[in-house]
């Protein structure tokens, strides 16, 4: 019987480095927020492939992953040549579903230009239905997710999208004098 190696994570995973390509600079001289999720993406599927959810898993197995939500904070400008790098973290993962949050950081500066969360589900080719990771997979996401562990909550996971309700002037003033 063959011995298969563990696998190791590191915490969180590292993308190799990335360029942002002149073409994906938009009218304002910064990156185009398509090409955010281009570099995101990039990175899910470096990550991923690690657990054995690369390109050769939709080949052997006929199953794959799909985007089923995101939501990202752009947070500061990415220009044409700048190198980036992107963490992820495995938040969470069960039987059919990976929950994970992403930065873009700047490769030599380190500051964080984007963030994302997203939520994938397995799906079997086949059918185009959300089907159990295998066994192997399943058990890949657990050490990674035991590695994770470690790391701080992202600050931003589960944020809602809104604009907040807001005080008209009277009832803002009224409330200024109750506090006293």
């Amino acid at each position: 019987m063959e011995k298969k190696t563990p696998v190791f994570f590191f915490a969180p995973f590292v993308s190799s480095a990335m360029r942002v390509e002149p073409a994906w600079v938009d009218y304002n001289g910064h990156l185009n927020m398509a090409y955010y999720h281009v570099l995101f993406d990039r990175a899910v599927d470096e990550a991923f492939g690690m657990v054995g959810l690369g390109r050769d898993y939709v080949e052997e197995r006929n199953a794959s992953f799909f985007a089923a939500e995101t939501h990202t904070l752009y947070r500061r400008e990415l220009k044409a040549s700048d190198r980036v790098r992107v963490t992820l973290q495995l938040i969470d993962h069960d039987e059919k579903r990976i929950h994970y949050y992403l930065e873009i950081r700047h490769a030599e500066e380190g500051w964080v230009a984007a963030t994302t969360e997203g939520l994938s589900l397995h799906v079997d080719m086949n059918t185009r239905k959300v089907s159990p990771f295998p066994d192997d997979i399943a058990g890949n996401l657990a050490v990674m997710k035991a590695a994770h562990a470690r790391l701080a909550r992202p600050q931003t996971l589960g944020r809602i999208i809104g604009i907040p309700a807001r005080l008209d002037r009277h009832e803002a003033m009224l409330a200024s004098r109750t506090r006293h």
